[in-house]
């Protein structure tokens, strides 16, 4: 075999050996790289598992947090609005017991109203009856004045004289029978206003301290608008009722209030 033959087989020997042992290096080598980045994997797979679960956990007490948080803003708002329409329906039901005491006193009112008319009524019938009763006996009155001039024109001077006469002294009679009788009247009431004078003196004089609350009574009203009706169109209706129950009415800067003033307890009730 010539040298050079025998340098090429060597050289190839030596090449496909190199080449082997690089391969197999080279194999070993990338299975060691290979275990180094797989272990590194799964550490890194660990730390992201664990860094979700924390985060996990911190999202859920989160979520938990939140939703305490709405519960007791809405628990609060809920409580808030049930409060606000409690107050409402207690205002309502405060405006409708208001407006049923204020219907009661206008049919009261209403009510004293026709009595007043009623009584108005009888008093003109009354009066419309004494006034034909007048007018018959003023009829009577002529006719026998007609008669009596009948009389008299076939009289002497002297019967006429004593007709005359006789005539001015009934009427005189008449007249004082009258007159005693107003006179009487008039003493008996101004006795009786003596008579409550005197009274009202001493229970004045006997209880110095409670004289306004034997005397006064203050009606509240349920505003001042109420005045004015209860005024009424150039004061008639406060002239009505005083004419009516004999008790002062006294409407002044008082706040939603009437003073009701007399002696006599039972009117002011009627009054009020």
């Amino acid at each position: 075999m010539s040298p050079n033959i025998q340098v090429s087989v060597t050289t190839l020997l030596y090449l496909v050996l190199t080449g082997a042992t690089c391969f197999v290096l080279g194999f070993f080598l990338r299975k060691l790289f290979s275990g180094k980045q797989l272990k590194e994997a799964e550490d890194r797979s660990k730390t992201i598992l664990e860094q979700a679960k924390k985060d996990a956990g911190n999202r859920r007490k989160e979520a938990e947090l939140e939703a305490k948080d709405l519960l007791f803003r809405t628990k609060g708002e809920f409580e808030k609005e049930t409060k606000e329409r409690r107050q409402e329906l207690m205002g309502l039901e405060r405006r409708l017991v208001q407006r049923e005491e204020n219907l009661d006193r206008k049919v009261d009112i209403l009510e004293r109203k026709e009595r007043s008319v009623n009584d108005r009524d009888r008093n003109i019938g009354k009066k419309e009856r004494a006034l034909s009763d007048k007018e018959k006996e003023l009829e009577g009155l002529i006719s026998e004045e007609k008669t009596q001039l009948q009389t008299v024109s076939g009289m002497t001077r002297d019967d006429a004289k004593r007709l005359l006469i006789k005539r001015m002294e009934d009427e005189a009679k008449h007249d004082a029978a009258k007159m005693i009788k107003r006179i009487d009247d008039e003493a008996k009431l101004t006795a009786d206003k003596q008579a409550r004078k005197v009274v009202g003196l001493a229970i004045q004089r006997c209880a110095a301290d409670h004289t306004v609350e034997s005397t006064v009574s203050v009606v509240q009203l349920p505003g001042d608008e109420m005045k004015g009706r209860i005024i009424g169109r150039e004061g008639r209706n406060i002239r009505a009722l005083e004419i009516a129950t004999g008790i002062d009415v006294i409407i002044d800067d008082t706040p939603e209030a009437v003073i009701l003033s007399g002696f006599d307890m039972v009117r002011r009730e009627i009054a009020r």
